[in-house]
């Protein structure tokens, strides 16, 4: 199936591993081009080495940008759509993953998790509003449905999200600009969360994987797939949703 992504522009948040990458990196084989930000100079500079020249006519462009400096990402933004031509999507990925109860962890959560997502979409408004495929992606979480080890300030913000989202589809449907929310289940990759508590928390890493129906997680390609299915023209119908890709994990039913 074509999902009509060829020439079109978008945006990622945290796009230099991970998630965050396989969502630049499949957007862009099907040919869309891409500019990603992450916090780490270093890391966006071999990232995009990494991954230019996926493609004909497709860009792939990174800088070093912090989400919750709202200054930064404005600019960030409007200089992305100069030298693209304009803006078709936004992908909303990057998170503090700041998950203990502590004071230092909601204020981090907010600022980067929340506000990270609300700086970017309003950024990239002007734009949108004047795209022939307008669509914004915001990346949740299954700890945003439900109540799991990560309660607190990291599934309050990733709920928030989640809202905050499906607002965003009623109140921009008459415009023609799509919202959806997309939530991971456990994600496993190399300098990863999962790969982190492997090695530090192997009790909880062990009661993780006991809940994965599928007897293992997920990859962040199969993450970025969904995503790039969500955010193209060929998921033209679906704005307002909060898909899950998280093979079974979550038990709750999603009326």
């Amino acid at each position: 199936m074509d999902l009509g992504l060829k020439g079109l522009r978008a945006l990622v948040t945290g796009g230099t591993r991970g998630i965050g990458r396989a969502i630049v990196e499949t957007l862009a084989d099907e040919g869309a081009s891409v500019a990603f930000c992450a916090r780490t100079a270093a890391d966006v500079v071999r990232a995009a080495e990494e991954m230019t020249g996926r493609g004909d006519g497709v860009t792939v462009t990174g800088r070093c940008v912090d989400v919750s400096d709202r200054a930064g990402v404005s600019q960030w933004v409007s200089d992305t759509a100069t030298e693209l031509g304009g803006l078709d999507i936004v992908v909303a990925n990057v998170s503090a993953l700041a998950i203990p109860d502590e004071e230092a962890n909601w204020q981090a959560s907010f600022d980067v998790d929340m506000m990270g997502t609300v700086h970017l979409v309003n950024a990239a408004m002007p734009y949108l509003e004047r795209s022939q495929a307008p669509s914004i992606v915001t990346i949740s979480s299954v700890s945003g449905r439900e109540v799991d080890f990560a309660a607190g300030p990291y599934g309050t913000m990733k709920a928030a999200i989640i809202h905050y989202t499906q607002g965003l589809a009623f109140q921009l449907a008459a415009k023609g600009i799509r919202a959806n929310s997309l939530s991971p289940g456990n994600t496993y990759f190399p300098g990863g969360v999962w790969e982190n508590i492997e090695q530090n928390n192997p009790e909880l890493f062990t009661t993780a994987m006991g809940l994965n129906p599928t007897g293992r997680m997920g990859l962040p390609e199969e993450i970025g797939r969904a995503t790039a299915f969500l955010a193209s023209p060929a998921a033209s119908r679906i704005t307002g949703a909060n898909l899950l890709v998280d093979g079974a994990l979550t038990r709750g039913v999603q009326y």
